[in-house]
């Protein structure tokens, strides 16, 4: 009778292997997945009730309603068109550029075709981003398509030859001859741009700089560079006075009568290799007392 009223736990059937079981990590994907899908097509979706009502009230207020939800595509285009750019183009150059060619496309177009507005809209925003840079280019179209010719040219050869290609062998696949192929490069190397605001690496402690930090002329001479020079030359007549009188000797005859270091031997009487090690000697001395004295890095 005990045994009668015990209850037994049910068994759990087994699920159907027509069911596939879904962890909570795929549902979430999948949600976040069909979140953006949706972001995606409504940010600048427009429906035919908002095209119907400018088409029928023609409305200012419509009309900037409309294009201000179609600028996020405005930026879609421009990004997209970034990536193949120099870092000296401006994103929000092409933005601005891109709204006038919406604007236009705008203008133009008509519902009545059949086409969807963005079908419409895309080529002309990137006709108009690319006007505008050709007419801000200085640069001649043909001197630009020679260009793009010669990278071509040069990456066909290194991927055949398994080496970057030497001038010869790219004036031969080219048809030109070699000075007809220097003075092209002469030509194409005025279209690099710098920019001196772009940060890059300095070489000596691989520190981030702007590039305008690292431009030195070497041919100005300022009052400063003037005053370190006559600075430095007054400390080593000092830093002479420290050396033996065979370094002294042989400093003199060779930065001052410019002699050979055999024919300092002949006259000290010693080898030229002897020479050779007072020189390296006293010019290691003197190098070390500048750097202590002006707090100088290798």
């Amino acid at each position: 009778m005990a045994d009668a009223l015990l209850i037994k736990p049910k068994k759990r059937g087994r699920k159907s292997k027509t069911t596939p079981t879904r962890t909570v990590s795929e549902e979430t994907t999948e949600k976040m997945a069909a979140r953006t899908r949706s972001r995606r097509t409504n940010k600048w979706e427009v429906s035919e009730r908002d095209w119907t009502q400018y088409l029928k009230h023609r409305s200012p207020e419509i009309r900037r309603r409309l294009l201000d939800k179609y600028v996020p595509l405005v930026r879609n285009v421009a990004t997209r068109m970034a990536m193949g750019f120099p870092k000296s183009v401006e994103l929000s150059d092409l933005v601005n550029t891109g709204v006038i060619g919406l604007i236009e496309a705008f203008k133009n177009f008509d519902p009545a075709r059949g086409v969807k507005f963005e079908t419409y809209a895309v080529p002309r925003i990137r006709g108009a981003i690319l006007d505008e840079l050709r007419a801000l280019d200085w640069v001649p179209r043909s001197t630009r398509a020679k260009s793009r010719e010669m990278d071509r040219a040069s990456t066909y050869l290194e991927n055949e030859l398994g080496r970057p290609p030497e001038k010869k062998e790219l004036a031969r696949y080219l048809n030109l001859s070699v000075d007809e192929l220097h003075a092209a490069i002469k030509d194409v190397s005025g279209t690099n741009i710098l920019s001196l605001d772009e940060v890059i690496f300095r070489e000596d402690d691989n520190r981030q700089v702007p590039r305008i930090e690292t431009v030195v002329d070497h041919k100005s001479h300022t009052v400063l560079s003037e005053i370190e020079k006559d600075e430095l030359r007054s400390f080593l007549v000092i830093a002479m006075d420290r050396l033996t009188e065979q370094e002294k000797l042989v400093i003199a005859l060779y930065y001052y009568e410019e002699l050979t270091l055999k024919e300092i031997g002949e006259v000290m009487s010693i080898s030229e290799s002897r020479v050779s090690q007072i020189h390296t000697r006293a010019v290691v001395k003197l190098r070390g007392m500048v750097k202590e004295k002006f707090a100088m890095t290798a």
